[in-house]
């Protein structure tokens, strides 16, 4: 099966702490990578994680809050000064368009390569992406500001081919590309062979879902129905309710409970404030919910494969 890894650069909120980074991933599906959020260090995470900043042709970011795009300036610079060629595309809101061609005006003149601004509509679910291997789609979220989250779906893989078949009806190879899609074989003598006896169906696609920041909004379970792994922000333990409230930010309990009314396969929460040194309580309130809860840490890699 093909990889399908989320790399954990930044997890932690806009205060800067000693103990977590703001928030950036990335994805690394099928070999192309993809970034979501781009806070304060991410370049140097992704050093530490031996990521490869050329590798990186898309960029996602959630919302124009620091602490989720403070790190594109020297992302953006660095990657001038390695040489980069081909084009570079931000999926962002609206309200960053200028925010990044100040970057560019200020600290990026005279680079090979092109940045795209591509803008996001935060008011509605929709296809911001689609390339050979994932569609990408928006999720709008409930913040302080317009702000999206992310779902990635795998493309289709095609179905498996089962050799001894293929030999015993002495299949041609120019047939198998459309076997591989679907289709049945007829063989010379007009004997329709059904592709199921030709073929194994693929992996079912696989699911990301990417929820920061946000206040508790049931609204978005539909769309993340089923995932097989759920990033949700956990901004606040539950004895601080009455501050995510105010924030638009969620609980651990309140991300937990998204994870199980979306039955969803995984729960990562992150987007920890910097008020709590030790994160024991948050996992404890979204695992009493949600028993498969994993806290985010900065170098942590997880695989959907």
């Amino acid at each position: 099966m093909a990889n399908f890894d989320l790399h954990i650069l930044g997890c932690g909120s806009a205060l800067p702490t000693m103990r977590h980074l703001p928030t950036a991933q990335v994805i690394d599906l099928r070999d192309k990578l993809y970034m979501i959020d781009c806070g304060e260090g991410a370049q140097l995470q992704m050093r530490r994680m031996r990521i490869r900043f050329n590798r990186i042709g898309h960029i996602f970011i959630s919302h124009a809050h620091g602490d989720h795009c403070f790190g594109l300036p020297g992302l953006l610079s660095t990657l001038g000064m390695l040489g980069r060629r081909g084009d570079l595309f931000i999926h962002a809101p609206e309200e960053l368009r200028s925010y990044v061609q100040m970057i560019l005006d200020s600290f990026c003149r005279g680079m090979d390569y092109q940045v795209v601004f591509c803008p996001v509509d935060t008011r509605q679910a929709e296809v911001v992406m689609e390339d050979r291997s994932v569609t990408v789609y928006s999720i709008p979220l409930k913040h302080r500001i317009a702000c999206c989250g992310f779902l990635f779906v795998e493309k289709q893989k095609e179905a498996h081919i089962i050799k001894d078949m293929i030999d015993f009806y002495q299949v041609p190879v120019k047939a198998i590309q459309y076997i591989k899609k679907g289709e049945d074989f007829v063989t010379p003598d007009g004997e329709v062979v059904p592709n199921s006896r030709l073929t194994r169906p693929a992996e079912p696609p696989r699911r990301y879902a990417y929820c920061s920041d946000t206040a508790y909004s049931p609204a978005i379970v539909p769309q993340i129905h089923g995932v097989d792994l759920l990033y949700h922000e956990a901004t606040f333990a539950e004895a601080d309710l009455p501050r995510a409230g105010e924030t638009f930010h969620s609980t651990a309990r309140q991300a937990a409970e998204i994870a199980r009314q979306a039955e969803v396969k995984r729960l990562l929460i992150g987007h920890y404030s910097a008020r709590y040194d030790e994160l024991d309580t948050l996992r404890d309130e979204a695992q009493a919910v949600f028993p498969n809860t994993t806290l985010a840490q900065e170098g942590m890699t997880v695989s959907l494969s």
